[in-house]
């Protein structure tokens, strides 16, 4: 009965492996719709690979990255389904922010359920039947996942497919495949000794442009300004939209907006340059496009360039005599929008707490949307009663996950999305009949738009669609449909010349107050796809593996488009070169940035410090700092209020979460009446990628962090020279995007060494060469 019972016992343990790692991706790739022959064998070749890398394996090897599979499998349909984009290494700061974390899940707000208890229901059971004595399996078993991956590299050779990215490659493929592509280009400059060649041409899309005819005879007649964004809202939801461009798309998600755009003007060919919101604000609010990648937002780095805010609209508007006001219904620390908006000119920036007004519903995010429509009516009232023309934006959350709507909505609609939008749509168009009544569209120019497209299913470049609704006392005067080729980045120069204001020579775009006789170039990165119009009918659209297809398009939101072939290499990586040199629009290069984290605000210490990030007094960063470089920080502590026994900080560095070691001062005890200062530097001989400072407090007292500047500047070349000797050096620093199994493999060195000293700091390859910030809070 022993052989027996063990071969049973071998089948229990391959079966679920099976299951977890083979049956569940396939169903659910079935189940959501993302059916697609590249897709099917990407799993098939990375689930049986990992199946047969783990059978007969010990628990300690097998569990974090069966744990680690069931979170990319359930992570990427959750953001799919949420924003219609896979998961990009950016987005594991926010599963460290809880705010987000909650926020995003809480009231049943996970989309798929049903597909969790699947994964963890199957994890369970291979941990039952888990055997570690199991001899692994031969390796000529693994020419298996290796032909069904030559099989999809093949295929994709010879007839790529324009499909999604989530329906051609499951997560784990996507990164590996980046990574590759990443080695494949170092092989290139290597080939070519690294010789620079000559910078794309951006002149076209960084260019200010009033050279259209315009719209109106003289400058408008409006005295103030709203701008309503919506949150996540495509412009296919706009029938006028749909109708301009022969849309296949017939949903009518939101007719009531669609009757306000029969009576305002309305740009079908509307243009989203990314995801996330401070993304969008930025664009649309500062004239400049938001990072073409999923780097460092804009808006940080606004904050050390007041220079550049001053180009904004809320500061131009201001200083042509408008008071400017912000109001969004979520809290304002998420993302930074309480130090942001303020740069960019709003004299007041208000978020939840402003509210007075009951609530309809209990939203994680903030305000559901009836209720902060109604709260804005409000406000509006009390801007009328001053004498100054004013500037509002206001922000929606409600159409944000995890969606949720009143009952009566949830039992008229299938899913709690779709609820959730007709919610919003009632609420705006509530809101705006209520400025109709209080007589503010008859001197007010309203623009209706959103921040981001949270993507359709199925529908061509619906992530990057967005919309543009005008209402304008000129109303007449004004196409009911404005053709050419628009999006966010014209915003403020649009305000700004309907007004006829001189507008700063910094700003791009055009103004939709004027007709072009011809075509524009714009640039868009959404769902992954880096995306370029020539203004010439040639449409580019390039994806993670800088593999670029050719489109004959009008326009940039085309519902189809004539295929004109694909190309890659050096030529592919001209279209990423004009957004990496859009990308540089505040900083002017990478070094000599100067960041300041202190807050000037009372701090109430804790007894104990539990927590590196939940308990850091310095907000949470993500810091790149180029390879040879020198970092300086100084740092002054006010002691406001100090019992006799002080209290203890402690300033700590992190690469990728981990611990590292650096020449930071011990800190001596803080008492009352004794300030502290601080100061110190330490050289970057390779570069080092998410680091971020940690200060940490314990006893019970007041302070206030009046100065934490971090400075990086390039390193002496004494000190390169000395640092050089003896190394080889690197044609290239290594990609950001390290394949799933280094991970694990340097996750699995890291424990052992643990074990073998504990508690010891240990540095982390860098892997970066260009400085950037990320804070969030």
């Amino acid at each position: 009965m022993r052989p027996f019972s063990r071969w049973l016992s071998q089948s229990a343990s391959l079966a679920t492996l099976g299951v977890l790692f083979l049956v569940i991706p396939l169903a659910s790739r079935y189940w959501l719709g993302w059916s697609n022959l590249f897709g099917y064998l990407s799993d098939l070749a990375f689930g049986s690979f990992l199946m047969l890398l783990l059978y007969g394996r010990s628990l300690f090897l097998a569990l974090p990255l069966m744990l680690l599979w069931s979170l990319m499998v359930l992570g990427n349909a959750e953001l799919i389904g949420a924003v219609g984009r896979m998961p990009e290494p950016s987005d594991l700061k926010y599963l460290l922010d809880p705010q987000f974390v909650s926020h995003s899940t809480q009231g049943g707000g996970i989309t798929h359920p049903y597909l969790g208890l699947t994964l963890a229901a199957s994890l369970l059971a291979c941990l039952l039947c888990w055997r570690g004595s199991h001899r692994p399996l031969s390796y000529k078993w693994f020419a298996a996942p290796a032909a069904l991956l030559m099989g999809h590299v093949t295929l994709q050779y010879v007839q790529p497919s324009d499909a999604d990215q989530w329906q051609q490659f499951n997560l784990p493929h996507k990164v590996m495949a980046s990574a590759v592509n990443s080695g494949q280009l170092a092989v290139e400059d290597w080939l070519d000794g690294d010789k620079p060649g000559t910078p794309p041409d951006i002149a076209g899309l960084a260019r200010l442009d009033l050279d259209g005819a315009p719209l109106l005879t003289g400058p408008g007649r409006a005295r103030n300004v709203l701008v309503i964004t919506l949150e996540g809202i495509p412009g296919a939801y706009i029938a006028a939209n749909r109708a301009a461009i022969n849309s296949s798309y017939q949903d009518s998600l939101m007719p009531k907006l669609s009757s306000w755009a029969e009576r305002a003007m309305t740009t079908p060919d509307y243009v989203l340059h990314s995801h996330q919101t401070i993304r969008g604000l930025y664009a649309m609010l500062c004239g400049d496009y938001s990072k073409l990648d999923s780097g460092t937002p804009k808006g940080l780095e606004l904050l050390h360039n007041p220079a550049r805010a001053k180009a904004c609209l809320p500061s131009q508007l201001h200083q042509h005599g408008f008071s400017t006001h912000f109001l969004q219904g979520a809290g304002l620390r998420f993302m930074a929008k309480d130090k942001i908006m303020p740069q960019m000119g709003f004299d007041k920036t208000l978020g939840r707490d402003w509210f007075r007004n009951k609530a309809y519903l209990e939203f994680p995010w903030g305000m559901d949307d009836k209720s902060f429509f109604e709260g804005a009516l409000t406000y509006v009232k009390q801007l009328r009663q001053q004498k100054k023309p004013w500037m509002l934006t206001l922000l929606t959350v409600g159409t944000h996950q995890p969606y949720s709507a009143p009952a009566d909505y949830l039992v008229r609609y299938p899913d709690s999305k779709k609820a959730a939008i007709a919610y919003l749509d009632d609420a705006v168009d509530a809101f705006l009949r209520g400025l109709e009544k209080q007589g503010v569209l008859k001197n007010t120019l309203v623009i209706i738009t959103s921040d981001e497209s949270h993507g359709i299913d199925k529908v061509r470049l619906a992530s990057a669609w967005g919309f543009n609704l005008v209402l304008a006392p000129e109303q007449a005067a004004l196409p009911p449909i404005k053709s050419g080729v628009y999006g966010h980045v014209d915003l403020t120069t649009s305000i700004l010349d309907y007004f006829g204001y001189r507008l700063p020579q910094n700003l791009s775009g055009r103004s939709l107050f004027r007709d072009y006789a011809s075509g524009r170039e714009i640039m868009s990165y959404t769902n992954g796809k880096l995306r370029y119009h020539d203004g010439k009918e040639t449409f580019t659209e390039c994806d993670f593996r800088q593999v670029c297809r050719r489109y004959r398009s009008e326009g940039f939101i085309a519902d189809e488009a004539r295929y004109l072939g694909s190309y890659g290499g050096k030529k592919a990586r001209l279209v990423s070169q004009r957004a990496a040199l859009l990308d540089q629009s505040l900083q002017g290069g990478t070094l000599g940035q100067e960041y300041q984290f202190a807050t000037n605000e009372s701090i109430r210490l804790k007894e104990k410090a539990k927590d590196d990030w939940a308990d850091n007094l310095i907000g949470a960063q993500y810091m790149e700092l180029p390879r040879n470089s020198r970092t300086s920080v100084q740092m002054t502590v006010k002691v406001l209020r100090m019992d006799r026994k002080g209290a203890q900080l402690r300033l700590k560095a992190k690469e990728f979460e981990r611990d590292v070691a650096l020449p930071i001062p011990e800190m001596p005890l803080l008492k009352k009446g004794k300030p502290l200062t601080v100061s110190f530097a330490f050289d970057n001989p390779e570069a080092r990628k998410a680091f971020s400072f940690h200060l940490l407090a314990e006893g019970r007292g007041v302070i206030e962090i009046s100065d934490f500047r971090v400075t990086t500047e390039p390193l002496p070349a004494s000190a390169i020279a000395a640092d050089n000797r003896g190394q080889v050096a690197q044609k290239r620093p290594l990609h950001p995007i390290t394949t799933l199994f280094g991970l694990l493999a340097r996750q699995q060195d890291a424990l052992e060494a643990e074990l073998e000293n504990p508690g010891q700091e240990r540095a982390v390859l860098p892997e970066s060469t260009e400085l950037r910030l990320q804070q969030y809070h």
